[in-house]
């Protein structure tokens, strides 16, 4: 059965950087902007109203680029799309990379797009053995309670709700409440969230 609650053995996660990993939950309020057919902003905030994150990008060689940068403007990371005939992959680089940067934070793949309940498989940089790996986190998403959970094994170590209203997605903007578990680098948990929503739209 899966574990729906926090398990407080887990150790840190650390994937960017030891300064976005904090002893207690951290809550996020996610707020998405869409200006035009292919770029989109995100601006990530604590409860206090905050800025702790910023995620911009466009199209780039037909393909989507996000950059991930800090509240002062500094890219931490760069997620970069392939498009195969019958699955999506990301890869994600630190900093502002270029394309022939061999420096991966992780990738993150959707095995299947056809399924009404998303499913992406996180692998880390030493997790490379084709055809015999298993994810080391996946994600899932259902469409119907607009909502998705990041986990590590069998626990949870983030829950995402989607405030949905017609009448923000009609003005482009989306807004996304997020707990992360504590000790998880919330800015990998943004990149993921990121990752997640851009495969839909």
């Amino acid at each position: 059965m899966e574990n729906s609650g926090w398990d407080y053995g887990v150790p840190i996660i650390n994937i960017v950087g030891e300064n976005f990993c904090v002893p207690y939950t951290m809550e996020m309020l996610v707020k998405k902007r869409i200006h035009g057919m292919s770029n989109a902003h995100y601006d990530v905030f604590d409860i206090s109203g905050n800025l702790l994150l910023q995620v911009d990008g466009s199209l780039w060689k037909f393909q989507k680029k996000r950059v991930m940068r800090d509240p002062a403007g500094i890219p931490l990371l760069t997620m970069r799309q392939k498009s195969f005939k019958w699955r999506k992959e990301w890869t994600v680089h630190p900093g502002e990379s270029s394309e022939d940067n061999n420096d991966i934070l992780f990738r993150v793949e959707q095995p299947s797009p056809l399924h009404i309940k998303t499913k992406l498989e996180v692998f880390l940089p030493n997790n490379n053995i084709i055809g015999k790996r298993a994810p080391d986190f996946y994600v899932t998403g259902s469409f119907t309670s607009l909502s998705f959970k990041v986990y590590r094994g069998k626990t949870v170590i983030c829950q995402a709700n989607h405030n949905y209203t017609w009448g923000s997605i009609c003005k482009g903007k989306e807004n996304f409440k997020v707990r992360v578990h504590p000790e998880v680098d919330y800015s990998f948990i943004t990149a993921l969230l990121v990752i997640l929503e851009e495969n839909e739209t």
